[in-house]
């Protein structure tokens, strides 16, 4: 594993030097691919959405297609500027920050109905896990849904991963109030070696009545 580059968040290692090759692969696949099995529990259009991690801005403007507003979370300059360049929508709003605290975020102020975190939460170790859902969850308005993928297998070269259980993420919602609705297995979309993935949702409870 290198070391962290500086001013890098951590978690990123490795992104921002291959960004060039990755952002073809990730813009290789669709939203649909990705997350197809979420698709039904998505919220209705408009709502807003935070979208960390947002890498080459794949989910964000597919998001924002759909009728949603979009904070597009992405602490890696290259990533960043490559989902600025290739997706131009007035529906998107970028922002560089980063896990587990989201600063510039919570400093925006509000809440979201639909927080992604796609291929992100696998970066974090275990005092930056607890920290971010405890952030997180906070940013779920009620009745809100927050998504996440966990990735398992190799670790690529360079990259800062640890393989974090379901079960683990489970309880660590539930703590913060979030109810898990959604929980699947699938195979790498990118057909990788030994890669699989393990998708979460978990819904916020509802407002509660006056």
């Amino acid at each position: 594993m290198t070391g962290q580059h500086p001013g890098r968040a951590s978690g990123t290692e490795g992104y921002g030097e291959t960004a060039d090759v990755l952002v073809k692969q990730y813009e290789s696949r669709t939203f649909a691919d990705v997350h197809r099995g979420l698709l039904p529990l998505l919220p209705a259009a408009p709502a807003r959405a935070l979208d960390i991690g947002a890498g080459t801005g794949r989910d964000a403007a597919a998001l924002a297609a759909l009728g949603h507003t979009v904070l597009a979370v992405e602490p890696t300059p290259e990533m960043r500027a490559h989902g600025k360049r290739l997706h131009l929508s007035p529906a998107i709003e970028w922002l560089d920050d980063s896990l587990p605290e989201l600063a510039r975020v919570r400093e925006c102020g509000g809440c979201f109905d639909l927080v992604m975190m796609t291929a992100v939460w696998m970066h974090l170790d275990e005092a930056e896990r607890t920290r971010a859902m405890e952030c997180v969850s906070g940013l779920v308005a009620p009745g809100g849904l927050m998504t996440l993928s966990l990735r398992h297998g190799p670790v690529p070269a360079g990259r800062r991963m640890f393989d974090v259980s379901p079960a683990e993420t489970r309880a660590l919602a539930a703590r913060h109030g979030l109810e898990t609705v959604y929980e699947r297995d699938r195979p790498s979309v990118f057909n990788a070696d030994g890669v699989w993935w393990d998708v979460l949702a978990f819904r916020a409870p509802p407002r509660s009545s006056p």
